[in-house]
């Protein structure tokens, strides 16, 4: 089987992903995360990307407080810390127009399971690991 390796990853990415402000508040994104069943969420000033925050990171913080019908939450710690300061600054993006196999290679090669997909600076997507699973499992079925 020989895929077509000019593929966009706009065609795979989730356009206009849940986000969050630098100036949220991290109760703000658990509830997104609980209530989108997501697992990374953009970081942005304005409409640029400044970071990525994950479940794993909140998790870290709340000693899996984060999941349903566990309460271990610590309010203390939720309140001292700010998005900024548990966010990954900087994150890798990724353009719309790179190809799936360039981006498969970042995330195979990468510490991550997420890229923002940004277009003239502007976080227009997001691409997971999820995302590339399915599309190779689609790409297989068509064989």
């Amino acid at each position: 089987m020989i895929m077509n390796p000019n593929i966009p990853i706009s065609t795979i990415m989730t356009r206009n992903p849940v986000s969050v402000q630098e100036d949220a508040n991290l109760y703000d994104v658990i509830a997104l995360v609980r209530k989108h069943h997501i697992r990374h969420i953009p970081v942005l000033k304005g409409k640029q990307i400044t970071g990525i925050i994950s479940s794993n990171d909140i998790n870290r913080l709340t000693f899996g407080g984060l999941f349903a019908n566990q309460d271990g939450i610590d309010d203390s710690i939720i309140n001292m810390l700010s998005v900024p300061q548990v966010m990954t600054s900087h994150p890798k993006v990724v353009q719309a127009g790179d190809f799936i196999r360039d981006v498969a290679e970042i995330l195979a090669e990468g510490e991550f399971h997420s890229l923002p997909v940004v277009e003239n600076g502007k976080c227009i997507g997001i691409v997971t690991t999820t995302d590339l699973i399915k599309y190779l499992l689609n790409e297989y079925k068509s064989v």
